[in-house]
């Protein structure tokens, strides 16, 4: 799908492009939350859009970035056509302004939560084997005490 061929009102919209201008982000409260929300002026070959940014889509979003919407909606605000992803749509980035080395990072984020990952999972089974010791051990003291409650029984 091309820019231009968007409507206001139109739906699952699927879209890559590129991100030519950002806004600075503003800050409301709404229901006691606060939100943020940016524009960013995106563009293909057929023509430009804003795009808004919510929360933590702005700070994902950089100029020169190439962004796919997958899903997006179109409204319109002051006379003006704007896609969003709304509730049910997604944005990636899926060419940074950064190139190779945004890459790489994003290769030692992955590389960072495995390793966390791994730690978690260690932690889980070292937190179960001490329960099993526990629970062995509870079984251990019921056993003795019975076999103890035994004797008894025969002294009588």
């Amino acid at each position: 799908m091309k820019i231009s061929e968007l409507k206001t009102g139109q739906g699952k919209v699927d879209i890559e492009a590129k991100v030519i201008e950002t806004a600075e982000p503003r800050e409301f409260n709404k229901y006691g939350r606060l939100l943020r929300v940016a524009n960013a002026t995106i563009r293909d070959d057929s023509g430009t859009i804003k795009l808004s940014l919510w929360n933590a889509d702005i700070d994902r979003v950089k100029k020169g970035d190439t962004v796919k919407i997958t899903n997006g909606y179109v409204s319109e605000f002051q006379g003006e056509k704007q896609l969003t992803t709304g509730k049910f749509g997604q944005l990636e980035v899926i060419e940074g302004k950064g190139g190779a080395e945004e890459s790489e990072n994003n290769e030692q984020g992955e590389t960072m939560k495995k390793g966390k990952k791994l730690e978690e999972e260690e932690k889980v089974v070292e937190d179960e084997e001490k329960v099993e010791d526990k629970v062995t051990n509870e079984e251990d003291a019921f056993d003795e005490e019975e076999s103890g409650d035994e004797d008894v029984e025969e002294e009588w």
